[in-house]
């Protein structure tokens, strides 16, 4: 029994650990793997700190860059919070993919790549106010992903980062 117990202990110890850290979360879809961390879990009014994204397409998939097309273009989208200023999200050079059926070339990712959402933590009375408090930073990856045969439906990754005021 006191096995079973320090054992629980443990577990539960490295959960939380884990939860508290700033490493790489893991998170696998039909289409893609993600891995998701943030530059710091510490926050002060005036502080910027990063989301990075790195995300690797399962063999024969892609999705799409931003371009010159009408498709689904891979997005990080954070929920507002009124402490919060959220930069444009920076994307890396796409390759082309040709669709030889349709007669198109649009910009996709195909291989590993790496978004990256830099925001803010704002300065202002009410940014002070809401984080008076531990704060939590939440969104979705969205996408579209697609083979040599099907594009699948669109597609929301939830991420979450919990995070300490300074």
């Amino acid at each position: 029994m006191r096995a079973a117990v320090t054992t629980l202990f443990t577990v539960t110890s490295l959960a939380v650990l884990a939860a508290q850290s700033a490493g790489p979360v893991r998170n696998d879809t039909m289409h893609l793997t993600v891995n998701t961390s943030i530059s710091d879990t510490q926050v002060a009014a005036g502080k910027k700190i990063s989301l990075k994204f790195d995300i690797t397409p399962k063999r024969g998939m892609h999705v799409y860059a931003p371009g010159k097309h009408d498709y689904q273009v891979i997005a990080v989208k954070l929920d507002p919070q009124p402490w919060l200023k959220i930069a444009p999200t920076s994307y890396p050079p796409s390759e082309i993919y040709e669709f030889k059926e349709l007669g198109e070339k649009v910009e996709t990712y195909g291989k590993p790549f790496t978004l990256v959402q830099d925001v803010t933590v704002l300065s202002t009375a009410a940014a002070k106010k809401a984080l008076a408090a531990p704060v939590k930073l939440t969104g979705k990856l969205e996408y579209q992903a697609c083979d040599d045969k099907v594009c699948y439906a669109p597609a929301k990754i939830p991420v979450s980062f919990d995070l300490t005021v300074k």
